[in-house]
């Protein structure tokens, strides 16, 4: 129901990369269009970043840089790349999506769906060589991260 109160660390499991998240809640208003399409990944990116700056006041780059929608690719989640100047941020990216689809179907509370959330990737810190960077290195500490991000920003359960 608010901001996340502190960034949210996860290290992987080898120890060499590191995922910091906040969660925020998507205002009631935009749920309700994700879901319905208007939103949704079918829509159009532009217009679509264009009503997310106007109407709901969010960052340009943020407006653009939406990675996937959960669960199900097309749910009321979102992960946003706000991260700045990351090496090898583009190979993680479907690792961080999968991670993310596990997590929003499943969430900490009740193992429900989650709704309204939006997961900012803050920063990441990856390991150069590529062997040390793959899915299991990077969708466990992702499902925590997101986890942790979102029980520190006071989540509420809806009714159906």
């Amino acid at each position: 129901t608010e901001l996340s109160s502190v960034t949210c660390l996860a290290k992987s499991p080898n120890k060499h990369n590191r995922i910091y998240l906040t969660a925020e809640p998507l205002a009631d208003e935009l749920s309700t269009a994700i879901e319905d399409g208007k939103m949704g990944p079918k829509a159009d990116p532009k217009e679509r970043a264009k009503q997310l700056r106007e109407k709901y006041e969010w960052d340009e780059n943020a407006a653009r840089k939406i990675w996937c929608w959960g669960p199900e690719t097309d749910g009321a989640n979102v992960v946003v790349d706000t991260t700045q100047a990351v090496q090898y941020l583009i190979e993680i990216k479907e690792h961080v999506n999968s991670a993310f689809q596990w997590t929003s179907k499943e969430g900490p509370l009740c193992e429900e769906n989650m709704r309204g959330i939006r997961f900012n990737l803050m920063d990441v810190t990856l390991h150069t060589d590529a062997i040390h960077r793959g899915a299991g290195q990077i969708m466990p500490p992702t499902r925590r991260c997101c986890f942790a991000a979102e029980l520190t920003a006071k989540p509420s359960l809806q009714e159906p």
